[in-house]
């Protein structure tokens, strides 16, 4: 072994004992040749990965070797080339159904132009999830790893696309932050309304969780909640609702053996930190989803089935249709961004047992 390299084997040996002692680390990287970012939380063992230009999507938070979220791919190219919902997708700028192929705010009707053919559409043929789903056009804007964190923000200048402004005339731009601290994976939201005139807000998230020490009708799940909205055929929201007990009697304790969940929920109940905290739990496993304070509603699904072995905890700012029914009176809980103005929310996910 020469001088030289006996010299840089000192000089790089405390670097790599420097990286081996970091709590934290965020990196680019690429995965199967799609670009991913990655937060490592290095004392707890768990790595979330995070495919910006397929949505900006967080398809894994490995937690002792178990993805937390749903993801039935083997491989994130298999992932790009079809992209279907897993994950934890973002709904924006309408999360879930719209009733028609349109929209109202402050007394204006705006369509949606069904040529441009980039409207996604559920079995009933209604506009759904919005125009985001695996949008590629994500660009990281800060990475950074420190003593008690990795964190990544990625944003979206929707107003730089005629194509979406076609739909959803208000100029506006999102900034998401995958922070993850402690053991959990807060996820941020800042919506920038970059217009002239007030813009209607109705986003959320539809993350899918799985538990791996039981099988899925064996899970529990802990709702609180104290509403359940009534919907119609094409599950849709019709503005009326109804205790939750009506439907389920122990919100706090649903057995998933024979339940199908598809329902939207309200009367989120709170504790001390302003939190509502959503949870399925397995054997020794859970997961805990916690909303804050702007996440108003719920949507929460679980199908039937081992194939669909997953419970989604969706935080919603308001319910399905909400530009539509808060227009004809139905419903009065729509948020909305003045010109100029921001809004911020965070929801997080506490896995355990993993």
């Amino acid at each position: 072994m020469s001088l030289c390299t006996i010299v840089r084997m000192v000089l790089f040996l405390p670097l790599a004992m420097s990286a081996l002692a970091q709590p934290y680390t965020a990196q680019k990287t690429t995965a199967d040749g799609i670009p991913v970012v990655r937060l490592n939380d290095n004392e707890r063992d768990i790595v979330v990965s995070i495919a910006p230009t397929v949505g900006n999507n967080a398809y894994e938070m490995i937690v002792g070797g178990r993805n937390v979220f749903w993801f039935p791919y083997e491989s994130v190219a298999d992932f790009a080339r079809e992209p279907k919902l897993c994950g934890n997708p973002f709904l924006a700028p309408w999360a879930n159904r719209l009733d028609e192929e349109g929209f109202y705010f402050e007394g204006r009707r705006y369509l949606l132009d069904k040529h441009l053919g980039n409207l996604l559409r559920d079995g009933n043929g209604l506009p759904i999830h919005g125009l985001l789903l695996f949008r590629p056009e994500w660009e990281v804007v800060e990475l950074e790893a420190t003593a008690e964190e990795a964190y990544v923000t990625s944003r979206f200048s929707f107003a730089r696309h005629a194509e979406l402004l076609a739909h959803f005339p208000f100029a506006h731009q999102i900034d998401m932050t995958y922070r993850l601290r402690a053991g959990a994976l807060a996820i941020e939201t800042r919506i920038v309304n970059q217009g002239s005139q007030t813009m209607p807000l109705s986003v959320g998230y539809h993350p899918y969780f799985q538990i791996h020490d039981a099988p899925r009708d064996a899970w529990t799940v802990r709702l609180p909640v104290e509403r359940i909205w009534t919907l119609t055929d094409r599950l849709v929201p019709t503005g009326s609702a109804q205790p939750v007990r009506n439907v389920f009697p122990n919100p706090e304790r649903i057995s998933l053996a024979g339940t199908f969940l598809d329902h939207v929920f309200g009367g989120l109940r709170r504790a001390a930190d302003g939190t509502a905290r959503f949870a399925v739990q397995g054997k020794q496993q859970t997961i805990e989803v916690r909303y804050g304070e702007k996440y108003r509603e719920a949507v929460v699904y679980a199908p039937p089935g081992k194939e669909r072995a997953f419970i989604c905890f969706e935080p919603m700012s308001s319910i399905t249709n909400a530009f539509n029914l808060a227009h004809r009176g139905r419903y009065d809980h729509l948020q909305s961004i003045p010109a100029g103005g921001e809004w911020i929310e965070t929801y997080s996910i506490h896995p355990s047992g993993f």
